[in-house]
């Protein structure tokens, strides 16, 4: 991969995973509610979950959806049946003084979810045909590994942004409001995918 074109893709993985999507709106909404330390296992989550996504994407689950368009419906189904599930989990979080109710996700939910992230999906589909137009083993690995490497400190903003927001959400109230938005924001990022 020639220095212009690494330098492009370090500058489409530091914005794409700073923009905010599913991943950032959660991650800023466990902040919020739960912290950083408690936050961190689903940062890490996504942090090596999205670039095994893109490995998998580039080792020729694209072709999978273009001979099997069914498939790439059926994901795109049950990703918004997951997303709209997330929001609701997010929207009927109790405030920490009245129930412990937010519950962040775990590495493996987070991993797990890049599968599930429409997000994610475009992100990954784009760099890989994008960045790897020869379906380079090393080009394929070095994708991974700058977005890993992107997701660090950028999950680690929005984490700290939520956390900031503490400050903010001093009332029973004022946390309510703030999960009710987030949760519509996660519904809305779904808007493009349909």
């Amino acid at each position: 991969m020639q220095w212009e074109h690494l330098t492009a893709l370090a500058l489409f993985a530091f914005v794409s995973t700073f923009t905010p999507g599913p991943n950032n709106l959660m991650l800023m909404t466990s902040g919020a509610n739960v912290g950083f330390n408690r936050t961190l296992p689903h940062m890490l989550g996504i942090t090596i979950g999205f670039p095994v996504m893109v490995v998998l994407v580039g080792f020729g689950l694209v072709e999978v959806f273009d001979r099997y368009p069914i498939i790439h419906q059926v994901l795109k189904a049950l990703s918004l049946a997951y997303l709209f599930y997330l929001a609701y989990q997010i929207a009927r979080s109790q405030p920490p003084q009245e129930a412990d109710t937010y519950k962040p996700l775990s590495f493996l939910q987070a991993a797990s979810f890049q599968w599930v992230n429409p997000k994610g999906w475009s992100m990954a589909l784009t760099a890989v045909t994008v960045y790897n137009p020869n379906n380079s083993l090393f080009g394929l690995a070095l994708i991974a590994v700058i977005y890993a490497l992107a997701n660090i400190p950028s999950g680690t903003f929005w984490i700290i942004a939520g956390k900031q927001l503490q400050y903010f959400l001093t009332s029973a109230k004022r946390i309510r409001l703030f999960n009710y938005s987030m949760a519509t924001l996660l519904v809305a990022s779904t808007i493009p995918m349909i």
